[in-house]
């Protein structure tokens, strides 16, 4: 009987090894796995590269790894939200490594590696910093730079709710960037507020198949 549903937080983060490059859902403070990433917190994995929307905030989530030196390299939009002095102090004492884009370019990078793609023509940067050391093109008049895709070895994402076979669903703005992070990464992990019986979920609410999920653990609440 095909069941991804995990008993523990602990269970469901055991896979990540050091050095692996993470995936985390967020946007704000909507869909932040912090649960997940507490787990990962006292499992004691290092060197990890973060794929995320910012660098985290106070000393929570992501700025907590950071905050533990269990960070090599951040690659996100936003890496300065407010509250972000954790990130900050750590990058300027050469800490931690960051890789900063435009976010719709973050989230276009992960979609063409969840979809299988190459690299696309962008022309969101041509001509600035984020161009240098990336092939540029001129296509009808108009400048263009060349993107790679961007996978990950896992994902961590919140969902609303979930069940046996890792069919989500989320709730409002939670959803973010769940969805496609589940598809980049090769192995997701998504916590859910709870779990439901198979069937219970209309498909046409499924907004991550369960073919792209390899744990689910409920962990209650909403958020």
């Amino acid at each position: 009987m095909l069941d991804k549903v995990r008993a523990s937080l602990e269970e469901a983060v055991s896979p990540i090894q050091d050095g692996a490059v993470v995936m985390v859902s967020g946007f704000g403070d909507a869909g932040i796995p912090f649960e997940l990433m507490t787990a990962l917190m006292d499992q004691g994995t290092r060197e990890l590269t973060i794929v995320s929307n910012n660098a985290g905030t106070h000393v929570t989530g992501i700025a907590g790894l950071i905050h533990a030196g269990r960070v090599r390299k951040v690659v996100c939009s936003h890496p300065r939200p407010p509250n972000s002095d954790t990130f900050a102090n750590a990058y300027r004492a050469g800490q931690v490594e960051l890789e900063c884009m435009p976010q719709g370019t973050l989230a276009e990078r992960m979609r063409a590696a969840g979809a299988g793609l190459g690299p696309f023509f962008t022309p969101t940067g041509y001509g600035t910093l984020i161009a240098e050391g990336k092939e540029q093109r001129v296509i009808n008049g108009k400048g263009y730079i060349l993107e790679q895709p961007l996978h990950a070895d896992f994902a961590l994402v919140r969902a609303h709710l979930g069940d046996r076979w890792g069919n989500l669903t989320y709730r409002w703005a939670a959803r973010n960037f769940g969805p496609v992070m589940c598809m980049a990464a090769k192995h997701a992990i998504a916590q859910v507020n709870r779990v439901v019986p198979l069937g219970d979920l209309e498909p046409e609410n499924v907004m991550s198949p369960g073919i792209f999920v390899k744990s689910v653990v409920a962990i209650g609440g909403e958020r």
